[in-house]
């Protein structure tokens, strides 16, 4: 699994590589609604931007397998995983209220008595 990350991080790197190498096609917020044609034959046999969707394609299956297996629990994952599980569990909860540990509730304490005299 190490080895698939350390592989999308390489893609991801080209990819972004191959996107910043290319040209302007002068599409995109830059035309201004302009009539332009956007699919010709020069655009089609661009070998920047087949490589960009192959690229891209390579980082969607990347990312599935590196989701399957860490969902169906991969051998170092796994490994990784239970270990930390086992340090949270030793750790105890603190209080939700307050920043500490829960203090314990007085033991004999009558409850408190609202005032109803009037000034």
């Amino acid at each position: 699994m190490l080895f698939l990350i350390i592989l999308l991080i390489i893609i991801c790197i080209a990819l972004a590589l191959f996107v910043l190498i290319q040209n302007p096609k002068g599409g995109g917020l830059a035309t201004g609604g302009s009539g332009s044609n956007m699919f010709g034959v020069q655009r089609t046999g661009d070998v920047l931007e087949k490589g960009t969707w192959v690229l891209l394609a390579l980082v969607v299956v990347i990312t599935l397998s590196i989701t399957t297996i860490a969902k169906s629990g991969g051998s170092s994952a796994t490994g990784v995983g239970s270990k930390i599980q086992e340090q949270l569990d030793k750790t105890p909860t603190p209080s939700p209220i307050g920043g500490g540990v829960a203090a314990p509730a007085p033991a004999n304490t009558p409850p408190a008595t609202a005032d109803t005299t009037k000034k």
